[in-house]
């Protein structure tokens, strides 16, 4: 487990570090293509910059913005609190992640954070209440788990960054469509190459990010899984909370693609049932076999 953390870790830093050299390319192209001139340069380096260190740093809050979640209370939910304490000693964890609520009659949970001290757990309105007192331990166990292998730290960083770049690319796309492009012909040979290698960015960095976003997404389950049953010692409870969330037919409101590969299941409910290179998610049934195996 301590070498898929150290992993995560440094796949966490080349994300970042390829984040911030996509999305220079990617403005200054656009600079030009707006006929910024030398600015472009400036510009490009202060927006990536900016837009790094803020996906880095407030990928949780954005995060949970996205989903509209709320702080929860002790008071409202004493029996998610108490089960979140004691997995809490058993994971090992130092700090108590906080939970957040969204208000939605879909069963699932997702957790956030860029580390274990920063770490946020998420989880329905309908998992609360359709979900039984094991199967939300198993849940919960989950969701630690991904905390633990610092998963939650790929997986935001991820998702607020490509999530960035399919706007930049959409919102260039629309400028593009209704604006024409300029005269350049006082472009530079060395502009022009860079402008290319922007282009080729703006176009590809959306398919590889979402590529990445899914490979990271479909090996960390079946980790999250097992290291689960490591705290709970009981997989028919992850089991049987799979196969409820899984079957659920409700719709969450809130669902997007750029934090769908956060949740425990798929969102989705057409997506829940299949899985192939473009899921999220390994299939219901792959990983209650796994668990199974546990036994």
């Amino acid at each position: 487990m301590f070498e898929d953390i150290q992993k995560n870790k440094m796949k966490s830093w080349f994300i970042v570090l390829l984040f911030l050299v996509s999305i220079s390319f990617i403005v200054y192209y656009i600079c030009m293509a707006l006929d910024l001139g030398p600015t472009s340069v400036v510009l490009a380096m202060i927006v990536s910059i900016a837009s790094t260190w803020g996906s880095y740093y407030y990928s949780d809050k954005i995060v949970l913005s996205l989903n509209r979640a709320r702080p929860s209370t002790k008071e409202e939910n004493l029996k998610l609190v108490n089960i979140l304490d004691s997995l809490v000693v058993s994971s090992g964890l130092t700090s108590t992640p906080k939970l957040y609520v969204v208000e939605d009659a879909q069963p699932n949970a997702f957790a956030t954070g860029r580390n274990p001290e920063n770490a946020v757990i998420c989880v329905t309105t309908g998992l609360l209440d359709k979900l039984e007192y094991y199967e939300l331990e198993g849940v919960i166990a989950h969701e630690l788990a991904h905390i633990k292998n610092y998963d939650i730290r790929l997986s935001a960083v991820v998702s607020v960054m490509v999530g960035f770049v399919v706007m930049l690319s959409d919102w260039f796309t629309r400028i593009a469509f209704w604006g024409g492009s300029r005269d350049r012909d006082n472009d530079s040979k060395g502009n022009a190459i860079i402008m290319l290698i922007g282009l080729i960015f703006l176009i590809l960095a959306p398919i590889f990010g979402k590529l990445m976003q899914l490979a990271v997404s479909r090996k960390r389950e079946f980790l999250a899984d097992a290291t689960a049953i490591q705290f709970t010692r009981n997989p028919d409870g992850l089991i049987s909370a799979l196969q409820k969330i899984s079957s659920d037919s409700s719709e969450l409101e809130v669902a997007n693609n750029a934090t769908e590969n956060m949740y425990i299941v798929t969102p989705f409910r057409n997506k829940k049932k299949s899985s192939s290179l473009w899921s999220t998610h390994p299939s219901i049934e792959d990983r209650v076999e796994a668990l199974r195996n546990l036994k």
